[in-house]
């Protein structure tokens, strides 16, 4: 079970939210119970990332015709994760038929990156956003929506 709590001056831990409040319901008073504290990420810029992916796929799917007919959803995943590798976040795995090595976009979810990776992630993909999304882009009004993610 997960929780959420913040830290107080005196150094107490108080649940963060009434969810958590209900669920600490069920511990017994003087009960001992192992916890593994770690800091959650900043959820806002979580949300600053995926509105960073939604600009660039907007852009680049603008130009693109042949996939017109394909699930724009299922595309804008791809495109997600596609920059992800782009950016260096992948892991690397050998295929189970021994054909070759698999390559796969790192989860971006709070529970496998931590907030200190995430910002390093973060830099990675507007580097190769610009490399290989907005090449060559001159439109100043694209340009200047970019720079309001860096």
């Amino acid at each position: 079970m997960k929780l959420d709590f913040i830290k107080t001056h005196g150094g107490t831990l108080v649940p963060a939210s009434e969810l958590a409040v209900d669920k600490m319901t069920k511990f017994k008073s003087g009960e001992m119970y192992e916890i593994e504290i770690k800091r959650s990420r900043n959820p806002s810029f979580h949300g600053k990332v995926f509105a960073f992916f939604a600009f660039c796929f907007e852009y680049w799917s603008a130009s693109k015709t042949q996939w017109e007919n394909m699930d724009a959803a299922s595309q804008s995943e791809s495109f997600r994760k596609q920059l992800t590798i782009q950016a260096g976040f992948f892991n690397t795995t050998y295929s189970l038929d021994g054909t070759g090595f698999v390559i796969e976009a790192k989860s971006l979810s709070f529970g496998n990156m931590d907030q200190a990776e995430f910002e390093e992630c973060y830099s990675a993909l507007i580097n190769a956003a610009i490399k290989n999304v907005f090449m060559g882009t001159n439109d100043e009004k694209i340009l200047s929506k970019l720079m309001g993610f860096f």
